[in-house]
């Protein structure tokens, strides 16, 4: 009782550096060993630690039928709102387990990443707190860490940063399916696509993914929750966000973004949350922060539940991994594949779907499925499929997808339907004419 009483207090509402930082997520972990996991996924620049607590009924590995959850704060290390309402959301989660029934199913049900800093050396940097921009938005090499990713409409010049680059290899290694990244500046949820082109209906100022109509109701579940940003008001007269939400390109255009990244290479759903119209504001503002998003934080990781989920066999039950599950009418540039496991998950809104299965090399199976509002009993709805004429020694090799811009591929197959079209226009006219 005492351990836990000390961790409590030891989270009051002030900005946290490096060590506090450190020392409360080991405290949380100390307290709660069975409901917590701490590891460093990587290191700063300057050789900081790249703190993830992993909150969850089974914290230390991944559990089949389990989808896996994640939240990123502090990218751009001046924007220091979404660190400080991470560390109250631990708090929160592991206070509430055992005695709140729904934060209690939630936590039995999901596996929840936190990660408050993404760039511990932005925030230290950052000396002279500042509602707008300053140096400690960048890491310690001078980059922009949302600009740093590879980008799936152009090349990407910016060199990996180390703090990037534990970030994809994090991605890699688990199996997402719903993440938020928090940030300041504004007020608003941003969803992909970020960066476009005329595929995605960039020439409309809109970039379309696949999953749009996913993507909106994800912002919304935020904002609407949220104490405010649902009034779509913005932090001045020339920034209005209808319901408090926006498609990133339509707000501005962006190259080398990590929620792209996430989507299209990393099989999870991502949205921006811009949480504060000042970057770092005074310390006397974070309970009221708290406040405002703590409905929606724990609102938004319930719709890792929604859609379709299950695992792809062989004959023998055994799972097949690289499988590609999609759901028909929606299929990705990077095929969606199953994990090591067999598994699958599709973040799917209610309605009827067709399901398709593949093992390359064998025929297709589809499978029409209902699927409802499953968020509120944490689990999406489950459909298995089962290949009878694979065995455990044929199994699918197909590689990851490269990290090169995948829609300039669809740019260029789109422009160079236009010449045979034209060519047949031109031989049906010489055909009459001929006649």
């Amino acid at each position: 009782i005492l351990c836990l009483v000390s961790v409590a207090a030891a989270l009051d509402f002030k900005y946290h550096h490096a060590e506090e930082l450190e020392q409360y997520l080991k405290g949380v972990h100390a307290a709660y060993p069975s409901l917590t996991h701490l590891h460093s996924i990587g290191r700063s620049v300057e050789g900081r630690d790249l703190w993830v607590l992993v909150l969850g009924r089974f914290p230390t590995h991944h559990k089949i039928g389990i989808p896996e959850f994640k939240y990123v704060a502090n990218m751009h290390g001046d924007e220091t709102v979404g660190r400080e309402i991470l560390l109250h959301l631990i708090d929160f989660l592991v206070t509430s387990y055992g005695r709140d029934p729904v934060i209690t199913r939630l936590l039995n049900n999901t596996r929840i990443h936190i990660m408050p800093t993404m760039n511990p050396d932005g925030f230290e940097a950052t000396k002279v707190p500042d509602c707008y921009y300053t140096r400690g938005r960048y890491n310690r090499n001078g980059e922009d860490l949302n600009r740093n990713f590879p980008d799936a409409f152009e090349n990407n010049s910016a060199s990996i940063q180390p703090e990037t680059r534990a970030v994809m290899d994090w991605i890699k290694n688990e199996t997402f399916v719903l993440s938020a990244n928090l940030h300041g500046g504004a007020l608003v949820a941003s969803y992909t696509f970020d960066n476009g082109n005329p595929v995605t209906g960039s020439l409309k100022g809109y970039s379309r993914s696949p999953d749009d109509d996913v993507f909106i109701h994800l912002a919304k579940t935020y904002s609407s929750n949220h104490a405010s940003m649902y009034k779509g008001t913005g932090c001045d007269s020339r920034q209005t966000f209808p319901e408090g939400i926006t498609n990133g390109y339509s707000w501005y255009q962006l190259e080398g973004g990590m929620q792209d990244y996430n989507y299209v290479w990393g099989q999870c759903f991502e949205i921006t949350l811009e949480l504060s119209c000042c970057k770092y504001p005074p310390a006397d503002q974070l309970e009221k922060f708290w406040r405002d998003n703590k409905v929606a934080l724990i609102e938004y990781i319930k719709q890792v539940h929604l859609g379709v989920k299950g695992q792809v066999t062989d004959k023998n039950g055994n799972p097949i991994p690289n499988a590609i599950v999609e759901a028909k009418g929606r299929p990705h540039v990077c095929p969606y594949r199953t994990n090591e496991q067999g598994e699958y998950f599709l973040l799917l809104l209610p309605g009827t779907y067709v399901i398709n299965a593949t093992v390359p090399g064998f025929k297709s199976m589809l499978k029409t499925v209902e699927i409802r509002d499953n968020t509120g009993n944490f689990s999406a709805l489950k459909q298995d499929f089962s290949f009878p004429e694979v065995s455990d020694q044929i199994r699918s090799r197909v590689a990851s997808c490269p990290k090169t811009p995948l829609y300039q591929e669809l740019t260029r197959a789109s422009a160079a339907v236009k010449p045979t079209i034209h060519t047949l226009v031109l031989m049906a006219v010489m055909l009459v004419i001929f006649k």
